[in-house]
C-alpha cells in the first residue's frame, strides 16, 4: 500500500471536501480515512488515502493538490506516510 497523507487549511467555503475527493477519485487514489473540523470559520481535514492504483507518482499528485488548494484559496499539503510518521515521532 502507498499512503499519503493530505492536509487542507484555510477558510471555510462551500465544496472544500467535494473538490479534494473528486481530485482524489480521478487520479485513482483511495481514501482510506477522513477527518475534518471547522472552528471559528476555519477548516482543516487530514486525509489518509491509497495511491496503489495511481498512475501518477506522488511529486505530482503532490503538485496538483497544492495548485488545487491556491485555486481554492487553501493550503493543501500532501506527504508519503513514512515521512509524516518520522516528522511526528516523539
Amino acid at each position: 500500500m502507498d499512503k499519503i497523507i493530505i492536509t487542507v487549511v484555510g477558510k471555510d467555503t462551500k465544496g472544500i471536501i467535494a473538490r479534494v475527493s473528486g481530485y482524489l477519485y480521478q487520479e485513482g487514489i483511495n481514501i482510506l480515512d477522513i477527518s475534518q473540523t471547522i472552528l471559528d470559520d476555519m477548516f482543516n481535514m487530514m486525509l489518509i488515502a491509497d495511491m496503489h492504483d495511481c498512475t501518477k507518482e506522488f511529486g505530482e499528485v503532490a503538485d496538483d493538490l497544492r495548485i488545487l488548494g491556491e485555486e481554492i484559496g487553501l493550503r493543501i499539503l500532501a506527504q508519503k506516510e513514512e515521512i509524516f510518521t518520522k516528522m511526528h515521532r516523539i
